[in-house]
Formats: C-alpha cells, sequence, structure tokens
C-alpha cells in the first residue's frame, strides 16, 4: 500500500468512527423501559435562577465529579471520557435535551445508565443536588435548551412539553424548531 491510502484510512478511524461513536445512542431512551412512565413523571422542584445554576456549577466541577467526563464546556470530552464507548453525552447537542424529560435525565443521574460507563450517583448526591447539577447542564444547551418532550413524550412522538416543563427557560418551548 502507499502512504496515501493509509493516511486516508487513519484519518477515518481517527475522525469518523469516534463522531460516530459518541453520537451512537443519542435518541434511544437510557431509562429502562418498566421505570420509563415513572421517570417520565419526574419534574425539578427548583425555580429556574442564576443562583441554582452557580450551584449546580459547583457541584458539577466538584462533588458531583461530572466534568471528570462530560468536561468543563459539558462537550463530553472530559479527562476520564477518553476510550469510553459510548462517549459521554454531549450537553450542548439539541437532540439530547428534545426528546428526553427532565424526569428521564433525572433518573439516570441518580441510577445510572445500562451499557454505558454512566454510574448511578443516589449515593453521592442528594435529589435535589441533581435537579441542581441538571439546571447547570442546561446551561450548555444555549438556544437548544427548550423543547424537551413532557410526560409520556420522547420518542414516542408526543408533543413539547409547555410551562415549567422544558429543559431550557422554563414555559419556552421550542415546537417549530
Amino acid at each position: 500500500m502507499t502512504r496515501k491510502p493509509i493516511l486516508s484510512l487513519a484519518l477515518v478511524c481517527a475522525f469518523v468512527i469516534p463522531a460516530a461513536a459518541a453520537e451512537q445512542h443519542m435518541m434511544a431512551p437510557r431509562v429502562p423501559a418498566d421505570k420509563l412512565a415513572e421517570a417520565r413523571a419526574l419534574q425539578s422542584p427548583l425555580p429556574n435562577s442564576p443562583d441554582v445554576v452557580e450551584k449546580g456549577k459547583a457541584l458539577y466541577e466538584g462533588k458531583g465529579t461530572c466534568v471528570n467526563c462530560h468536561g468543563t464546556e459539558g462537550r463530553g470530552d472530559g479527562i476520564a471520557s477518553i476510550g469510553l464507548d459510548p462517549s459521554p453525552r454531549n450537553f450542548h447537542h439539541h437532540g439530547f435535551w428534545r426528546h428526553r424529560t427532565e424526569g428521564e435525565i433525572f433518573w439516570v443521574i441518580k441510577n445510572g445508565s445500562v451499557g454505558t460507563s454512566m454510574i448511578g450517583f443516589a449515593g453521592q448526591l442528594a435529589d435535589e443536588e441533581i435537579w441542581t447539577i441538571m439546571q447547570y447542564e442546561r446551561s450548555f444547551a444555549g438556544e437548544h435548551g427548550p423543547g424537551m418532550m413532557g410526560p409520556g413524550g420522547g420518542r414516542d412522538g408526543m408533543e413539547p412539553r409547555g410551562p415549567r416543563g422544558g429543559m431550557g427557560p422554563r414555559g419556552e418551548c421550542c415546537q417549530g424548531q
């Protein structure tokens, strides 16, 4: 073989394959089917506020250790993410926020996600701390954060939730996006 085909193959392996692995499970629910209705019914008890987001950031970078896998910017590129398959969630990806409820995300943080390296933090974080971290993680999404699916929503085609339900600024919805 010549150098050019080998170099091309190396570039494909280095850039295309990891990118595909990073998004391979984006739309699949990570909550077991027998727990999905229960998880989707959960809603954050916390107000949407800058104070909560700041507390969430401190927990994300400290006690919650989220930064180790998800990175300082929430892109799934933390120091501990190397070699994980699937890669940790990229909180900037609009599909992550639009196709699951806040209850599903809460459930996964608390209980972990089978088939991934996401462990459960029930023994390390109180429920309120998990909701607080989620507000900070939501801040990574920018304009893509709103539009989470409501109870019974997700991939099964239900309409996005209205006020107080979305993972973006409460009350916003992105049905037309």
